[in-house]
């Protein structure tokens, strides 16, 4: 009698399964895996942020502990899974998301290693990092990749933008020390600049204020042009974006090798590693 042959998928299968129910969203798997995972971490930032109320953290504090933990080893197995996936782990774990994700449970383990009392401050710091957590949302919406593309088309436009903008403060500001003097709050260049920033974009302070008739005119001036000015990065910033709508769009097959999901429709090669998709 022959042995039964059992169908059992050998390594390859399993890494590619385990890779598009992560890292591919146009699966029914791949979709429930993203929404389970986005409604994990907005758990998870609410959780670091209720601790941070002290009375919050006072009446709940050790049930927020308990639930840190849980969130820490559920981000610790999806992230061991991810680099499961992957041919290429390390390449993914230098990655941009790599690194978000390692942040987002780094923190916690750190804690373990300074138990002693003159350390929990150091501790707390590094408990902060878990916010960093809400940035692996960025993966999984789909917009966020279109307006990536038109903020890297726009980077020399908005360079420039912003060289000029700080030329302009760095006159306005010189010109207010000269107007206005130390007696009036302006005590020097770098700091009547300050208020010049602060002045352009419509913050207001209020913590230095001119006093001459000649510097408040001066002043509405600058407000004025601050609103014009404000909306500059927001057309150029559009402009790119009306482009890159009329572009070909970017499909979501993601790289079994790296994992990057930024290909060309038609590509074949992943652009990152050159591994075939």
């Amino acid at each position: 009698m022959s042995p039964q042959n059992f169908n059992v998928p050998d390594p390859a299968t399993r890494r590619q399964r385990l890779h598009e129910i992560i890292f591919e969203a146009d699966t029914p798997m791949g979709k429930w895996f993203d929404i389970l995972l986005i409604v994990t971490i907005c758990l998870s930032v609410a959780t670091v942020m209720l601790d941070s109320v002290e009375e919050m953290q006072a009446r709940y504090g050790t049930l927020l502990y308990y639930l840190e933990w849980f969130f820490t080893i559920l981000f610790s197995i999806e992230y061991v899974l991810r680099l499961m996936s992957v041919t290429r782990p390390i390449a993914y774990a230098k990655s941009f998301f790599g690194v978000v994700d390692l942040l987002a449970i780094l923190p916690t383990y750190v804690s373990l290693i300074f138990p002693g009392s003159h350390y929990l401050l150091v501790i707390r710091l590094l408990r902060i990092l878990r916010v960093f957590r809400v940035l692996k949302l960025v993966q999984y919406i789909g917009e966020s990749r279109l307006l990536m593309r038109a903020l890297v088309a726009s980077r020399r436009k908005i360079t420039i933008f912003i060289f000029a903008v700080l030329t302009l403060v760095t006159i306005l500001g010189s010109i207010m020390y000269l107007i206005e003097g130390r007696d009036n709050g302006f005590t020097s260049i770098p700091r009547s600049i300050y208020w010049a920033v602060v002045t352009l974009t419509t913050v207001g302070y209020g913590d230095i204020t001119p006093q001459t008739t000649f510097g408040q005119m001066v002043s509405v001036i600058i407000m004025i042009m601050g609103y014009g000015i404000i909306a500059v990065p927001t057309g150029i910033v559009t402009a790119e974006m009306t482009t890159t709508f009329r572009s070909r769009g970017y499909g979501i097959r993601a790289c079994q090798s790296c994992g990057a999901d930024d290909h060309e429709e038609d590509a074949e090669y992943c652009k990152h590693c050159g591994t075939k998709l």
